[in-house]
């Protein structure tokens, strides 16, 4: 059922429901009307009756009053709203007065008649060698009566008739941009986020109107951002396969060569000992390089890809990790709290969670001049990944980072930012730079609901 079709019924039963209400008010009115006319009249004819009758009695020489009574109802004639019949004394009718004549060409219907006719009163009298009978008749009335009422039944007729053709019409003018904005959502929901709606006369369609057009005009944003963030996932996957595998050839190959040359340079060492010391200093020297070289492809192999995080799962990748930086930096006090199962996230959870972690502590590093790091990392029982990162470093002025466009300045940040959007989780910082607080430094809340169920479910 549509919304005009819906309009128009209640218009329609609206209307009928006031005709209705005005009739039963009117035909009310009519008949107290009718009634209280034919009681008037009724009572005046009666005295008048009664008057010659009285007359006559006491004026015997007028004739019997049978007789003068029907010589006066003769000369009378038709009486309103009364019906005067006369009988002698043996019950003859020597006098009947003649209907109404008014508005003979009027016949009411029977419905009416019943709605609106009084109750008949009767009104005897008995007099010297007769009966009087006066009954009321409210027939004329009630042709007079139709014959308004039912003028007035037509003229709302013709009005309901108009009325709900103007109400067709100015619905049928009014809800046309119904049809355009329905069209338009079934567009949009049919993946089209290129439509458009114009601007509507009526205010309120208008207002849908801008409504529904800064909706797609969101939803193409939100596919947008979800294109990007696809592709930026992409690129993360690549790189980091392209990271496995240069780590890996790294491992294999330069290693081996590593390997070898620090092999070849201790054997020379060992044959020139004692006999040539220049010979056996130059190869220590060789030998000491190598492992340096040694040393460093290891740091470079861990950068690229940490070798435990394939073998031995994220836990004991994270604490790795915490011990090298530890080591390097040991002014530094890092803290890790993992709980939950942290073993099931899957591959992409892994990777990401770690360089997350590591951004972090390098962004701590190199700018915070932090004495402390907290990381914590919890899977609930949920499935939810909870990872907060806190450190007592100098802060990051956050008025400033929301001028310049939501860390457009600070990559790092944008970097984990996406990282964590493109898992559908959410990321917040909150920093103080004031010396004087407790709570000077910044963390970075990260939660990713449902991760293991998603990952679980993606793999």
């Amino acid at each position: 059922m549509s919304l005009r079709f819906r309009l128009n019924l209640l218009i329609t039963l609206l209307s009928l429901a006031f005709i209705l209400v005005v009739g039963t008010i009117l035909v009310n009115d009519t008949r107290i009307s009718i009634r209280e006319r034919v009681e008037a009249a009724s009572r005046v004819t009666v005295q008048l009756l009664d008057t010659i009758i009285i007359s006559s009695a006491m004026n015997p020489d007028m004739g019997p009053t049978h007789v003068v009574l029907q010589q006066f109802l003769q000369s009378l004639g038709y009486v309103r709203s009364s019906n005067i019949v006369l009988y002698d004394i043996r019950g003859n009718v020597i006098y009947q007065s003649p209907e109404s004549t008014y508005r003979t060409e009027v016949h009411p219907p029977d419905w009416f008649v019943k709605l609106v006719a009084p109750a008949t009163e009767t009104v005897e009298r008995k007099i010297r060698y007769g009966t009087l009978v006066v009954s009321s008749s409210a027939a004329g009335s009630i042709r007079e009566a139709w014959a308004g009422f039912s003028q007035l039944m037509w003229i709302g007729l013709g009005f309901f008739i108009l009325l709900n053709s103007m109400v067709y019409a100015l619905l049928s003018h009014s809800l046309r941009p119904v049809n355009r904005i329905l069209a338009s959502i079934n567009r949009i929901e049919q993946g089209d986020l290129t439509t458009r709606l114009p601007a509507f006369k009526l205010p309120e369609f208008d207002r849908i109107g801008h409504s529904l057009n800064r909706m797609a005009e969101s939803l193409a944003i939100e596919r947008q951002l979800e294109e990007n963030r696809q592709l930026t996932q992409l690129i993360q996957s690549h790189i980091e396969d392209e990271r496995r595998s240069l780590a890996r050839e790294l491992h294999d190959e330069l290693g081996q060569y590593v390997t070898a040359i620090k092999t070849f340079a201790v054997a020379i060492a060992n044959k020139t000992r004692g006999k040539v010391p220049e010979v056996e200093a130059s190869a220590q020297t060789i030998v000491a390089a190598a492992n340096h070289i040694y040393d460093g492809m290891h740091n470079i192999i861990r950068q690229l890809r940490p070798g435990a995080l394939d073998n031995l799962g994220l836990s004991e990748t994270l604490r790795d990790a915490v011990n090298f930086y530890q080591n390097q930096y040991p002014e530094l006090t890092i803290n890790l709290s993992l709980s939950g199962n942290l073993d099931a996230l899957g591959e992409t959870l892994n990777i990401n969670i770690y360089r997350i972690v590591q951004e972090a502590i390098n962004n701590v590093i190199k700018h915070a001049e932090a004495t402390m790091i907290d990381i914590d990392l919890a899977a609930t029982e949920t499935g939810a990944l909870q990872l907060t990162i806190k450190d007592n470093g100098s802060g990051m002025d956050m008025d400033e980072l929301e001028r310049n466009n939501h860390f457009a300045n600070h990559f790092g940040l944008i970097g984990m930012r996406e990282r964590v959007q493109g898992l559908h989780g959410s990321f917040s910082v909150d920093s103080e730079t004031d010396p004087a607080s407790t709570q000077r430094g910044t963390v970075i809340r990260i939660n990713i609901p449902q991760a293991i169920k998603t990952e679980g479910e993606s793999a």
